[in-house]
């Protein structure tokens, strides 16, 4: 007859080996391992503990993510300012105070510290007007809100290039901005108001030397692409520049940039360089294909991701 069923198969071996069948199912005990890749208990417990960690705290991560994201962007644009050494030193004296007044106990010192935050804020909104103003512009002419398609933009960088390239063979220095989300009428004024197409002839007979209005800038209208006036006076910038190569015209570039989200175009009367500012900026000495790549970025309103060289005054 067959063997009962659930017998063990080491009913066989047993007697063959002439071992215990006690002995070899001990042994056959001890040479048993687990199998590899098993969930265990301890596993289970980690991943849940993992998994609850995260659901309590996501929150925080993605705070401490935009907080960072505000703070990294907040010091790109501040940095190079003349306002950063300000802000710098008031932080520096805020921070000083609060530590020295609960330090020393200075119950009165501690009670101004507190109320004089809120001027504190005010007045660093009054001394970065010009830099939140120019944050505010970037952002109003991103190219998801421009007007212009790919094709015009093209036929319109190629036209500026024309023109600069014409000025800068014959050595006719000229400051020209182009404006874009923001209007400049309030620079407008200050000029020659006029609507004239934009051509590479009246341009350079606007900047030759002697003519009435080549001494000032010039204000180019985007949208339309026509000239909205000349003989324009640009605010200066503010930021300390050490390098004495950059003129008036570079200045007033710079400042106007500063001020609004205009591309300036400079062409040295000395050198015949072609320069762009933009964000308050300046980009000196671009040719050729330099500076066609950098204009079509300009008025695609597509900024590379990396930050960029700080200029000179840096």
């Amino acid at each position: 007859m067959g063997e009962a069923a659930g017998a063990s198969p080491l009913h066989h071996l047993a007697p063959n080996l002439k071992i215990p069948l006690a002995r070899v199912q001990t042994r056959f005990r001890v040479l048993e391992c687990p199998v590899i890749g098993a969930p265990s208990a301890e596993g289970d417990g980690f991943m849940e503990e993992t998994t609850q960690f995260i659901g309590r705290h996501w929150r925080q991560a993605v705070e401490v993510i935009i907080l960072w994201v505000i703070i990294y962007n907040t010091y790109r644009y501040f940095k190079a300012t003349r306002g950063a050494r300000i802000f710098t030193a008031l932080v520096a004296l805020y921070i000083g105070m609060s530590l020295l007044s609960r330090w020393l106990e200075l119950a009165v010192i501690g009670w101004l510290l507190k109320y004089v935050s809120v001027f504190l804020a005010v007045a660093l909104v009054v001394i970065f007007q010009p830099e939140l103003r120019r944050a505010l512009a970037e952002l109003g002419s991103h190219r998801i809100f421009s007007s212009m398609n790919e094709r015009t933009r093209r036929r319109f960088a190629e036209l500026l290039i024309e023109i600069v390239e014409n000025l800068s063979r014959k050595r006719v220095g000229a400051l020209i901005a182009i404006e874009r989300s923001i209007n400049l009428k309030p620079y407008l004024e200050t000029g020659t108001e006029m609507d004239g197409q934009l051509a590479p002839d009246l341009v350079y007979t606007i900047f030759h030397k002697g003519t009435p209005l080549h001494d000032g800038g010039m204000i180019v209208r985007m949208g339309d692409e026509r000239i909205a006036g000349a003989g324009c006076v640009f605010p200066l910038t503010q930021r300390e520049i050490n390098d004495q190569g950059i003129g008036l015209r570079h200045r007033a570039a710079m400042g106007i940039t500063e001020e609004s989200d205009a591309i300036a175009l400079v062409v040295s009367e000395e050198t015949g360089a072609i320069s762009i500012a933009v964000n308050g900026r300046i980009e000196r000495d671009l040719e050729g294909g330099e500076l066609r790549s950098r204009l079509d970025e300009l008025l695609s309103n597509q900024e590379p991701d990396e930050e960029e060289d700080e200029d000179a005054d840096d």
